[in-house]
């Protein structure tokens, strides 16, 4: 059987509800929510309901951690935080490798 000497990896992407539990888990750890996080509607404003820059900073250490990924520079910004929808999404991003800046195509 041959096998191809430079075999390509196909990023797959993750089950969203499996990165919003981690989501979820991290901002109800690290985030010091007004509110619990689990109750908290995707859409809803984080920094609203007490999120902090530095809390934004170890929620994201804790995902990272929790998924063995790294969010791209690309995605560090105050979006990125404000919601669960938009954490779920640079979550994810970040799983796929979409999101890193360098080495893209021109």
């Amino acid at each position: 059987m041959d096998q191809d000497p430079n075999p390509v990896a196909t990023a797959v992407a993750p089950d969203a509800s499996e990165v919003e539990q981690v989501v979820r888990g991290a901002l109800a750890d690290h985030g010091r929510l007004a509110v619990d996080a689990r109750d908290v509607a995707s859409i809803a404003d984080l920094y609203t309901l007490g999120l902090t820059s530095h809390e934004s900073v170890t929620v994201m250490l804790a995902i990272e951690d929790d998924l063995d990924t790294e969010f791209p520079d690309a995605l560090l910004h105050r979006s990125t935080f404000a919601t669960v929808e938009a954490l779920v999404a640079a979550a994810t991003t970040a799983l796929v490798g979409t999101g890193t800046p360098t080495g893209a195509a021109a």
